[in-house]
């Protein structure tokens, strides 16, 4: 079965367009993924942790045959790939992170992943690009519309559009 996943990455270490445009291309090379949209980049400070550099994040659309769970493994893979490093710090500094958010309208939880991601709502560097590419996407927990969140009630941690 074909699912369609909305994806949110960052990179916050290095070359952090690279990071993102390199895992889009190892998503784009792969036989069970199709991106399909890629939101604008987006220049933003660090959630939690701020004593670190600037994030850049941004949200693709795919098409996938992967399983939640197999999906979740694929992206670990990339991320190990491209050379994340595992560091105990809750929200620190990383290579590339990148989060499952939505999985069709499922919603899922096991001890790997929380589908849809629990803390979009919180974070406006997801919120934006989403209503960016899929305004008319229903949360399937709130069955709100992504474009009507009212971002202004969300802590704000954009910068710029780039």
């Amino acid at each position: 079965m074909v699912s369609n996943v909305f994806l949110g990455l960052g990179s916050n270490i290095g070359d952090r367009r690279k990071f993102i445009s390199d895992a889009c291309n190892i998503i784009r090379n792969n036989d069970d993924a199709t991106i399909l949209k890629v939101s604008s980049y987006y220049e933003t400070s660090p959630y939690g942790n701020i004593e670190q550099n600037n994030f850049l994040n941004a949200v693709i659309e795919i098409k996938t045959n992967f399983t939640v769970e197999k999906l979740y493994g694929f992206v670990k893979e990339i991320e190990t790939k491209l050379g994340r490093k595992n560091r105990e710090t809750k929200w620190g500094p990383r290579e590339i992170d990148i989060d499952i958010l939505f999985y069709n309208d499922l919603i899922y939880r096991s001890d790997r992943v929380i589908i849809p991601h629990p803390e979009i709502l919180k974070r406006d560097f997801v919120v934006v690009p989403m209503i960016e590419i899929a305004p008319g996407f229903v949360h399937p927990v709130t069955k709100v519309r992504i474009s009507e969140i009212d971002i202004f009630e969300i802590e704000k941690h954009i910068i710029s559009k780039l």
